[in-house]
């Protein structure tokens, strides 16, 4: 991945701000596509406090502490869910539910 550009944030800032065309501010600045000026422009805002920054995933170790919520399927292909998972989601025994296999994975829904 290459370096990134280090800009005067404060200029850059302006010359958007003051309407330049982005041909122009690419020229002055010396940033060589639309994308990497979007980037630096975003990164300044942040930087100024004009903007949040964009938060990624928690990584694994922060999440040791959090239970699973998977699902096992056994060998006789019934579906096993853990007591505490049952508990959270306010299931009661002998309910019913119908599944269906959706495009982001699979739905339960309370007959």
């Amino acid at each position: 991945m290459p370096r990134k550009k280090i800009v005067n944030q404060e200029k850059l800032v302006k010359a958007v701000e003051s309407g330049v065309p982005s041909k122009e501010i690419m020229e002055k600045f010396g940033i060589k596509t639309s994308a990497q000026l979007k980037a630096l422009y975003l990164d300044a805002l942040v930087a100024r406090g004009k903007a949040t920054g964009i938060v990624g995933r928690t990584p694994k170790s922060a999440l040791a502490g959090k239970k699973d919520k998977n699902i096992l399927v056994n060998k006789r292909g019934s579906l096993i869910v853990p007591k505490d998972l049952v508990e959270e989601m306010g299931f009661k025994e002998g309910e019913v539910f119908k599944v269906r296999k959706t495009k982001s994975g699979v739905s339960l829904k309370k007959v």
